[in-house]
């Protein structure tokens, strides 16, 4: 790559000796930087792209790292990690002991608060800033903020806090009409209306500058008043707005924009204007997803993120197909169930394509239900709906589900209402790392009343397990992992199961492997090394103490498998039902041990904790041996 000027950048302060003139090169050369590496390691695509001009400006202007840069969810910042003296270990990005793929304190000392879920910026920024005036320090704060993670209520509760202090904080809305997926809800209207209406102001300027000049250009005079013609009828619903302060004026924030977020000089000058400022400041940008690159321009949701350019995989002249993903079993059984009730609505937090809603969405569009990054309101919307006899089915990743954590115990469980969560990406989830791992949701759940937690082994269990729980008149999980399944050939019907039973999958002798999940055919796969009896639990709550029972009595040690934190998890489970029945023999836990887990490859993060066969083996030797 010819990246001269990006080459010689190994910090801000290296990208602040150089001449103003010369960042757009800077931009463009970061820019063809990302379209190279990105494609070698996968990660987030297409908001990347979109923040080049922005993290340029802002790195320029800002004293970095003493004045904070708290950026949003992540998604954006693989630019800031390039100008902070990372370029060259960009191709370890999202692997196995290589860069994360958010910010991360540990990282790096520009990274000043790490972060993966979304809407937390404004808080965290207004926590520096605070502590920056309580210290007497200048330094200044900025959190940077999109317009789809603007949507979710924690950002509104930190604008309301903020904007009634007297503290140096700037937050910039990057504004590209995008989350993961186009925004919903009246927040972006409400954006778009502004940015509609700074529109119209700024052609009228230029109408009265060039009159002459138009005077003397008739055709060009009547183009240019038919194009104020149609922007005033765009604008047309922003006369109520006008006529009021702006959303975030009221808010108690001195409002700026909306700013071309692809202008790095304008940028520069309007941020060089507002560092200078005293008090909350809110700067309107606006950008474009995926800019430069016109495949990730024209569809943004499908390039948001990419995996690693794959070469083509040949067999007989045709391409190799691939299992169906857990993720895609359940969009498929939703199709199925959703036709055989009427009753069924599906519920998501923004995440309509990563859970796999869109096929059911275009099916069954009054019933799907996207509510933006508001996963409190969704577990709450779900209860108000089961309320009036639907039957709610929200599909939600496990790490997400965390934030609604109240909503679930005190608006669904506590009223024993009858909605299904569909909980994606349980268990170690790979490059994301430890921000989206799902890694809690047995310990969290298990303590929940009138909660039936299931953990299906296979593609055709996820699907038995879906039908069963959704079935039930009662608060339900199933709790599935991310990627592919074993590639098994599915049954067509709808069955359900017993609730709250096992089952053996393999006699043996001596050891009895209790697994939950995910964990079950790696257990087979010990098993048929140790000749030991494995058990498919199927349900963590209720949990088969009769098969619990059964298995203490007929072996002399237990092996507990789960992909979840051991303190809370299953094989406590385990270990209380067995107490409360006095069947308590000796046991092995194994899960995920008190660490913060790392990021890479799932295969080898599993082996790390102990959890692949091959680790199992290992462990269950030594335990068996001491």
């Amino acid at each position: 790559m010819n990246t001269p000027l990006l080459d010689r950048i190994h910090s801000p302060a290296d990208l602040r000796t150089l001449p103003e003139a010369q960042l757009n090169q800077v931009a463009a050369e970061l820019r063809e930087f990302l379209l190279q590496t990105i494609p070698q390691t996968g990660g987030h695509f297409a908001s990347n792209l979109g923040a080049v001009e922005l993290t340029v400006a802002l790195h320029y202007v800002y004293n970095t790292p003493n004045d904070h840069l708290v950026w949003d969810v992540g998604h954006q910042t693989y630019p800031h990690k390039i100008l902070t003296g990372r370029k060259d270990r960009m191709n370890t990005m999202r692997q196995y002991k290589g860069l994360a793929g958010f910010p991360k304190r540990s990282e790096s000392e520009y990274d000043d608060f790490g972060v993966g879920h979304s809407s937390t910026s404004i808080g965290a920024a207004l926590g520096m800033a605070v502590a920056d005036k309580l210290s007497g320090s200048e330094n200044r704060s900025v959190a940077i903020i999109g317009d789809g993670a603007m949507t979710a209520g924690q950002a509104f509760e930190a604008l309301n806090n903020a904007g009634d202090m007297d503290v140096n904080l700037l937050v910039i809305l990057n504004d590209n009409e995008m989350s993961i997926s186009p925004n919903v809800g009246a927040l972006p209207k409400h954006l778009a209306r502004h940015v509609m209406r700074d529109m119209r102001g700024v052609l009228h300027n230029i109408k009265n500058q060039s009159a002459k000049v138009l005077d003397k250009l008739p055709a060009v005079k009547e183009i240019a008043e038919k194009a104020e013609h149609t922007i005033k009828a765009m604008a047309s619903e922003s006369e109520r707005v006008q006529q009021s302060l702006s959303l975030f004026e009221d808010f108690g924030f001195e409002y700026t924009g909306a700013v071309d977020g692809h202008n790095v000089e304008q940028l520069v000058a309007v941020l060089r204007e507002l560092r200078s400022k005293k008090g909350p400041q809110l700067l309107h940008v606006i950008t474009k997803k995926g800019q430069g690159y016109k495949l990730a321009e024209n569809d943004p949701v499908k390039y948001h993120a990419i995996g690693k350019t794959p070469a083509a995989t040949q067999d007989s002249g045709s391409l190799k197909t691939t299992p169906p993903t857990y993720t895609e079993v359940f969009g498929q059984w939703l199709i199925e169930q959703a036709t055989a009730d009427e009753k069924l609505v599906a519920i998501t937090p923004a995440m309509t394509e990563g859970s796999g809603l869109v096929a059911y969405e275009k099916q069954f569009p009054t019933r799907c239900f996207d509510v933006g990054i508001a996963e409190q309101h969704a577990v709450t919307f779900a209860a108000g709906l089961a309320t009036q006899g639907a039957k709610p089915v929200v599909a939600i990743y496990s790490t997400f589900l965390q934030r609604a954590y109240d909503q679930l115990l005190h608006d669904v469980a506590l009223q024993n209402l009858p909605v299904l969560f569909a909980v994606d990406r349980a268990g170690i989830v790979g490059a994301d790392g430890p921000t989206h791992a799902g890694v809690y949701d047995y310990s969290f759940l298990r303590c929940v009343p009138n909660l039936v937690i299931a953990a299906p082994s296979d593609e055709q269990e996820c699907r038995d397990l879906l039908t069963t729980c959704y079935a039930l008149n009662q608060p339900t999980v199933v709790r599935y992992p991310r990627g592919m399944g074993r590639g098994m050939a599915l049954s067509g019907s709808l069955k359900t199961v017993p609730v709250g039973k096992g089952i053996v999958r393999r006699e043996g002798k001596k050891v009895a492997l209790i697994a939950f999940g995910s964990m079950v055919h790696a257990a087979l796969e010990v098993a048929e090394q140790l000749d030991a009896t494995v058990a498919d639990m199927r349900f963590v709550k209720p949990i088969d103490e009769d098969l619990l029972v059964q298995l203490a009595q007929t072996h002399d040690y237990l092996v507990c498998v789960e992909e979840n934190a051991v303190q809370g998890g299953a094989g406590s489970a385990v270990l209380e039902a067995l107490a409360n029945r006095g069947s308590l023999k000796p046991t092995l836990l194994c899960g995920i041990p008190d660490v913060v887990t790392g990021h890479g490859d799932t295969a080898i993060l599993l082996n790390d904790l102990g959890l692949s066969a091959n680790a199992l083996k290992t462990r269950i030797e030594e335990w068996l041996a001491a």
